[in-house]
């Protein structure tokens, strides 16, 4: 019989159940969660180098290789060794010696070689010692010195590898064409007029002025990292040192280039005179004469120059791998020590982004190339530096230019000859410094000059060029004369540079002046250097502060970021500038000054703090708020370039620089892009940080190209719901994808002793199709090479790939190309007789309230390698993504899908699996948070309409839950699709969500997620509670059941 307590009992068992029944996957779902991401976390903490490569097999490595042991404190050699050898109880390492003139001076690193197989636990070993810094790989330099009619390589050939570190061109040539500029009249007629007056450089620069004076280089030690040079030229008058710290039994110099650039500097023929003739020349040999040479040869050599005291060094060598930590803290100790460096910024132009470590750092004299003509030479390389890429913004770099064609040096022997190329430009730099070191009294020469003074004595004397931008020529071309009035009268002090950042000055202040201000928009970033004359170390006394000139200067509101402590010499000041909202009809310009206080510490025999305010003046174009349709969102944030990871070239064409390393930046290698853009009426803003850091809204369209990294969940959860629902339109350019490809271009490096492996494509078709899943679109793994016509237009299709699905309804291009992915895409070509089918490349999708476009290249694009651009196609995607504008003929009828692209999920492009894209990733095992690029409201959060609490994150392709997919199983969108397809399904899964949102964290907002932090635990006790009071009715109630029947019996009785 079932009394009414049972079923109170009954009812309140089946309300437990229907909570545990949803709940406990709930649980669990986060349980597993949290624990495959500390998993991920602990195997992540681990840094994989080159040589982790699981697929590499082991017969293949070499037996033994070359370590740098920092330590950290500076002793003898044999301290360090026999320090090693008493707490390193491992075998399988010898150490190293290195006999050279370092050898008799304390040292604070040492050389060691390990065996590979026990090349792991060795370092783990060696860097848990207290008194080890770190352990890193003995990097090699290649510098290639080629003269006459030599071509210019790089450090690959025909897509194979050179010995030596990644290295750019240090090529140098007689002929001026070699770099690729046209050779025009008046060309020829000055390079005729300077071989007449073979002086002509020094006069220029008014270098015999101070000769009049006395000033000659006198008493100025200059080092001049090189080739060598031989004892006894005649063309050197003083020649101190000779020191060799290659493995060459040799002092001398055999390849011509050390002695040429000691010409420039300090050369005393008529015929090549250099600008400082009586400076003391130190010939450092750190350069083999197969121009080859190794981080700790550099080490030792920049070790020996701060024990001898060096007063300036030049160094005319360069590349794109800033990440090679021992040599760039080398650097900074190096001019920590007061020695001034000079170092060509690179022969890597015209292209943008280009700038060469280490004259790219901030603590060093980066030289750039000019014309007689004041025009920057082809070859020269431009900036902006790209440490500071995706966040923050690049600095302004080269700090100077000088004439870098057609110079004349000396001979190997005798004689002179004429070069080009930033190498040459760096040392006729190197050469000013001596004459300008010269005219400070000996006594009191290193209580004044320091790299900072020096260098606020050149760029402020120098001469603005009237064309080039500031990331082409810097300050200008440098003026000896007007630094040396300078210098005269100089008093430590502190600065900024540039000290001016002016919307009405262009092309200098390009990009700034090319694009106006406005409300709305992403910040604008603008990194300026701080130079501090007064001491190596210094302090930002209080924030930098915005000083408005007129009331309407409160429109702009600024954010900085700077460097507390800087450090040695120079530090950073970012500007992160908005309009505010009060500002969206505003129309005018904007002027003020920004100033920020630095003090260091007494100078020797001082008692009073040093202080200096800097001034940094704006002058900001300000415009209404652009209609949304015309604002375009470039994401920064998703690109991935070397260093630190190879991240191979876009276009398989190119053999000879297989690195994408330009910085994939709008100011970059997509300048060409952005000024064609901004030309058609279109504003152009950079987001680097996650997609959930921008407002759709504000936006006609998101512009994805040549991406390489992974995506957050809660982005592609976001992008759907920016198209689908607030009218965003995509567009997206992607590049190859082919694991047998990039398997196939891996190399042993012979300097790191490990294996080189692409860590994604030309792009990350995998992650791309996640993000793309939700609208039914995905790219293959095809390599297409070829040229095509449409609309009327000629385009070359450069190793791109193919559309594999599609939606019905679309508009869908195909083109006859030949996929040979096992010629590394090179051989593709369009040829009639070997066609094997058309294959789709472009496609236009209307879905939901916004526009999609796909497009399988992104070489047309990119400035870099580029053979014929697709400009035009890009504006009339733009037309559509974001006003809905349709080209007749990219919308005509014979190309709308009747039926859908379709294959399965498992034909799809996947994931390596034997990499470790963590090490370079900045999703995968990172947690979504907005940047300081982004705007002021969203710094520090998750971004807009993102669930901030209470629940972890499932990182693309890394699904938490292991369903039986592997890793590079695609995520399952079918959900998602579906409810984009079915309106009215749609409608009722919200009304399901809202409310049984409750038991599926993925379906949440955040009010009801911040709730059920509270409310189940509050269900779950009522329930027990309820439970609690109906046992104790029950049982009260039989305690009066059975005392009313005690009673009665004993009535009875």
């Amino acid at each position: 019989m079932i009394t009414p307590q049972s079923t109170t009992i009954f009812s309140i068992l089946l309300l437990l159940i229907a909570i545990s029944v949803p709940l406990k996957p709930w649980l669990h779902h986060f349980t597993l969660k949290g624990q495959t991401l500390t998993l991920i976390h602990r195997n992540n903490s681990k840094q994989a180098t080159p040589s982790d490569d699981v697929g590499s097999p082991r017969h293949y490595l070499s037996p033994r290789s070359n370590y740098i042991v920092r330590f950290c404190h500076y002793k003898d050699a044999k301290d360090h060794r026999l320090y090693l050898q008493e707490n390193v109880k491992a075998g399988g390492w010898e150490w190293i010696e290195r006999r050279n003139p370092a050898s008799r001076y304390p040292t604070d690193f040492g050389v060691v070689s390990m065996d590979e197989s026990v090349k792991a636990a060795l370092v783990k070993e060696f860097e848990q010692l207290d008194l080890v810094k770190d352990v890193s790989v003995d990097f090699s330099y290649t510098r290639s010195l080629f003269e006459t009619k030599s071509e210019c390589y790089g450090p690959f050939v025909d897509g194979k590898k050179r010995p030596g570190k990644i290295f750019t061109r240090m090529s140098f040539s007689e002929e001026v064409g070699v770099y690729g500029t046209v050779v025009v009249n008046k060309t020829i007629s000055w390079r005729r007029h300077l071989m007449m007056q073979r002086s002509q450089v020094t006069s220029l620069f008014g270098a015999d002025v101070l000769w009049a004076k006395g000033y000659t280089g006198g008493k100025v030690k200059m080092a001049i990292f090189d080739t060598g040079i031989r004892a006894n030229h005649p063309h050197f008058r003083n020649i101190k040192e000779r020191t060799n710290w290659t493995n060459e039994d040799t002092l001398n110099d055999n390849l011509g280039h050390g002695t040429f650039v000691a010409g420039v500097i300090a050369g005393q023929d008529s015929e090549c005179l250099g600008f400082a003739p009586d400076a003391e020349i130190y010939a450092f040999r750190v350069f083999t004469d197969a121009q080859v040479s190794y981080t700790s040869w550099f080490l030792d050599a920049f070790n020996y120059a701060i024990a001898i005291d060096m007063d300036v060094l030049n160094l005319s060598i360069g590349g794109p791998d800033h990440m090679d930590l021992p040599f760039v803290e080398k650097v900074w100790e190096l001019t920590a020590n007061n020695i001034i460096m000079v170092s060509a910024i690179g022969n890597d132009g015209p292209l943008y982004g280009t700038l060469n470590n280490p004259a790219d750092q901030s603590d060093v004299i980066g030289v750039g190339g000019i014309d007689y003509s004041d025009h920057i030479a082809s070859f020269s390389s431009r900036g902006m530096s790209t440490w500071e890429i995706p966040h923050g913004y690049g600095r302004v770099k080269p700090d100077i230019v000088a004439y870098g064609r057609d110079i004349m040096g000396s001979k190997i022997s005798t004689g002179c000859k004429s070069l080009s190329g930033t190498s040459v430009a760096s040392p006729v730099v190197a050469g000013i410094v001596c004459l300008l070191v010269s005219i400070i009294p000996e006594s009191n020469r290193k209580h004044i000059l320091n790299p900072a003074s020096m260098k606020q004595a050149l760029v402020e004397g120098a001469a603005k060029l009237s064309g080039p931008n500031m990331y082409e020529q810097g300050a200008g071309r440098v003026d000896l004369l007007e630094s040396y009035e300078i210098l005269k009268n100089y008093q430590p002090r502190a600065s900024v540079f540039p000290n001016v950042l002016d919307y009405m000055d262009c092309p200098y202040a390009w990009p700034f002046c090319h694009q106006p201000m406005y409300a709305g928009a992403m910040p604008v970033i603008f990194n300026a250097t701080i130079l501090n004359g007064m001491g190596v170390v210094g302090y930002v006394d209080d924030p930098p502060t915005w000083h408005p000139s007129n009331e309407e200067g409160n429109l702009l509101s600024i954010h900085f970021t700077y460097s507390e402590v800087i450090w040695p010499w120079t530090g950073y000041l970012a500007l992160h500038m908005q309009i505010k909202e009060e500002g969206a009809q505003f129309s005018g310009v904007i002027e003020g000054n920004v100033t920020i206080k630095i003090y260091s510490p007494p100078a020797q025999g001082e008692k009073a703090i040093r202080t200096s305010t800097c001034v940094l003046q704006l002058r900001l174009n300000v415009i209404p708020t652009p209609p949304r349709l015309k604002r375009i969102l470039w994401d920064q944030f998703h690109s991935i370039k070397y260093p630190p990871g190879y991240i191979p070239r876009d276009s398989l064409d190119v053999r000879n620089d297989i690195l994408d390393w330009h910085g994939d930046h709008l100011h970059t290698n997509f300048h060409t892009m952005f000024n064609m853009l901004r030309d058609a009426g279109y504003y152009v803003e950079t987001l680097g940080s996650p997609l959930t850091c921008f407002d759709a809204r504000q936006y006609g369209t998101l512009l994805l190209v040549d991406l390489e990294d992974e995506y957050f969940e809660e982005e592609i959860k976001k992008l759907r719901e920016d198209v689908l629902n607030s009218g965003l339109g995509l567009a997206v350019f992607a590049g190859w994808y082919n694991v047998d490809t990039m398997v196939k271009m891996r190399f042993f490096d012979d300097n790191t002793r490990s294996w080189w492996t692409p860590v994604t494509g030309g792009a990350n078709v995998p992650a791309l199709n996640d993000l793309l899943a939700p609208f039914g679109i995905a790219f293959g793994d095809k390599i297409l090479n070829g040229d095509f016509t449409l609309d009327g237009a000629q385009s070359r299709y450069a190793s791109g790939t193919n559309i594999m699905k599609f939606p019905a309804g679309g508009y869908v291009h195909s083109f006859p190309f030949l996929d040979s992915p096992d010629n590394g895409g090179t051989q593709n070509v369009l040829a009639s007789s070997l066609i094997q089918a058309d294959l789709p490349i472009l496609g236009f999708l209307e879905l939901g309230e916004g526009r999609i476009s796909v497009y399988g290249d992104s070489n047309c694009l990119d400035s870099s390698h580029m053979v014929t651009n697709c400009y035009w196609l890009l504006k009339k995607i733009l037309d559509f993504t974001s006003a809905n504008a349709r080209d007749p003929v990219l919308f005509s009828d014979s190309v709308r899908q009747v039926t859908p692209l379709f294959v399965d999920d498992k034909q799809l492009p996947y994931r390596r699996t034997d990499i470790n894209f963590s090490a370079y990733s900045a999703v995968v095992g990172k947690e979504l948070i907005c940047g300081r690029d982004s705007r002021f409201e969203v710094w520090g959060t998750k971004g807009y309409n993102v669930q901030v609490r209470g629940r972890n994150r499932r990182l693309p392709g890394y699904p938490v839950i292991d369903l039986g997919r592997g890793l590079n199983s695609t995520m399952d969108t079918s959900n998602l699709r579906r409810k984009s397809n079915t309106p009215t399904q749609n409608k009722a899964d919200s009304l399901s969500n809202k409310y049984l949102g409750l038991f599926y964290a993925d379906e949440l907002d955040m009010p009801l997620l911040v709730t059920s932090h509270w409310l189940i635990p509050a269900l779950v006790a009522a329930c027990g509670c309820l439970l609690f009071l109906s046992f104790w009715r029950i049982r009260q109630k039989r305690r009066r059941r059975r005392k009313g029947s005690g009673s009665g019996r004993f009535a009875n009785l």
